[in-house]
């Protein structure tokens, strides 16, 4: 998606695409980072702050769930949080009953400057973190949840192996110039090191805000290789999550195994 200010139009929008994905096959579904709302400032997301289940973005997730049959997974949802200035970052978990089933509160925020075009982002001036490494049990696999920035992380990637992860879910608002350089080589990275499944959905494209997204979403598989890609725009990709290969692929190349230093989290 290339979302904008407009929460009910990329509603209808990420209702469109989901659409399209069940149609084509999908049985998991992942949106993108801020796939409701990209508003002008990064404060805009404090206005549509929403408490646990109550509000239209949670309302609209719950629904797209249950029609389509589908597990979803919500991209980010702003969410209440003690301070009233700021919110939560909430990827949520839908089962195909419509039922919230997990939620990580993104952990690693984005204060960055970036010097080649002068970009500012301080994710913790509206956005707490999150203090816990999520997995969540599915039909596909055991999924561990991340979000964004979380890539640059490893130890946090190696603490959802740890807890038995088989798929990562990446919901993400790459800038465009961290994607050209990084996106990709982080994304096969995480996957080959961990031999999971990454399903990396991105907002791509150029924003009301005036802000660019790198986008290429893409579903890499445990040797890291790219099953789907999308480099810009709006669309659907789509992967096979193949368990007997990813089992084949651990045990014919341990090297999850190997591991003699462990990361404490």
């Amino acid at each position: 998606m290339a979302s904008g200010t407009n929460l009910s139009a990329n509603l209808q929008e990420a209702g469109r695409l989901i659409a399209q994905a069940a149609q084509a096959g999908a049985r998991l579904v992942v949106l993108p980072e801020n796939f409701a709302l990209m508003g002008m400032s990064e404060h805009d997301k404090v206005g549509v702050r929403e408490a646990p289940g109550q509000g239209p973005i949670q309302d609209f997730l719950a629904e797209q769930a249950r029609r389509h049959g589908i597990w979803l997974v919500g991209g980010t949802v702003p969410m209440e949080c003690p301070d009233p200035g700021k919110v939560y970052a909430a990827c949520l978990v839908y089962d195909d009953q419509g039922r919230v089933v997990g939620r990580y509160d993104k952990i690693h925020l984005f204060d960055v400057h970036l010097p080649d075009n002068d970009e500012h982002y301080e994710e913790s001036e509206t956005i707490v973190a999150g203090d816990r490494v999520v997995v969540v049990e599915t039909p596909f696999g055991v999924m561990g949840l991340s979000v964004c920035y979380d890539l640059r992380f490893p130890e946090l990637y190696r603490g959802l192996l740890d807890q038995g992860a088989e798929i990562v879910v990446l919901p993400a608002a790459f800038t465009a110039v961290t994607g050209r350089a990084h996106w990709e080589a982080l994304v096969r990275a995480r996957a080959i090191e961990n031999q999971v499944y990454v399903v990396a959905a991105a907002q791509g494209g150029y924003h009301v805000n005036g802000r660019e997204t790198h986008g290429d979403s893409m579903v890499v598989d445990p040797w890291g290789n790219v099953l789907d890609r999308l480099p810009r725009g709006s669309g659907v990709v789509t992967g096979t999550l193949d368990r007997e290969r990813q089992q084949s692929i651990r045990r014919s190349f341990p090297s999850i195994y190997h591991r003699r230093l462990s990361c404490n989290l």
